[in-house]
């Protein structure tokens, strides 16, 4: 009862006044003192993203990139902060473009994942092709569906059967490991094929695209992302992180 009696008189008086007096005293308002207090990159963007003053930021966390230094002014406005504060306007400016990025992000890694892979379709059929020259150079294959795709990990004979889980995302992830990462994807590929600790390479690059997708999904990717880059994450920053 004195918990829930505090909470209530905290919320509605205490907390209201309190920050009426820090205000007065330090002359910087809530959200000022919140990024004075806190490391740039995702200690800053997260005290932002948990904070009361994302409510009334509402859209700004929505909106396209070309807008959010409009927010970024009227946020600015609203809390009665001098333009001239080119640092904490910087700031406020990143750590939008880091939140809003990050949904986007979620929203374009989603959509890939939820692309069946499709046999009919050639650019489907190009970049399974293309992971098979790009881990297999020396060998040709001898037909679309054939016993070989085993030999890089896959399930069966038509690979187009492992990619249902994570559709075209799966592949995707694992094309952009075997181009950008060529002597390691034949490395660790050869090593899947160890007699006793061996693994199936494809399958196990799928898990791990699975993986990845579960993170960014749950939010447990925001500090690395937040960390590694300054404003929007792109596509290619999860795949580095699938790398």
């Amino acid at each position: 009862m004195l918990v829930y009696f505090w909470g209530f008189l905290y919320s509605n008086y205490v907390r209201f006044w309190l920050k009426w007096i820090l205000r007065l005293l330090t002359r910087k308002c809530e959200l000022q003192r919140v990024f004075d207090g806190s490391k740039a990159g995702a200690q800053r963007t997260l005290s932002i993203g948990n904070h009361r003053i994302i409510e009334w930021l509402g859209n700004a966390v929505h909106v396209e990139e070309a807008e959010v230094e409009k927010c970024v002014r009227d946020v600015m406005k609203e809390k009665k902060i001098e333009q001239k504060d080119t640092g904490f306007k910087t700031n406020l400016h990143i750590s939008l473009l880091q939140i809003s990025g990050y949904k986007k992000l979620y929203l374009n890694v989603e959509n890939l994942r939820k692309v069946p892979y499709d046999s009919d379709n050639e650019e489907h059929e190009e970049q399974l092709i293309e992971l098979w020259n790009l881990l297999m150079p020396h060998e040709n294959l001898k037909a679309r569906i054939t016993k070989q795709w085993c030999d890089i990990g896959f399930q069966g004979d038509d690979p187009k059967t492992d990619f249902r889980g994570m559709g075209l995302l799966g592949l995707v992830n694992l094309v952009y490991f075997s181009k950008h990462y060529t002597n390691e994807a034949r490395q660790i590929l050869s090593r899947s094929n160890h007699p006793k600790l061996g693994y199936s390479y494809a399958i196990v690059g799928i898990n791990l695209t699975e993986m990845a997708y579960s993170l960014l999904k749950n939010g447990a990717l925001k500090s690395h992302l937040y960390n590694m880059v300054s404003g929007s994450p792109q596509m290619d920053h999860f795949h580095q992180f699938y790398c």
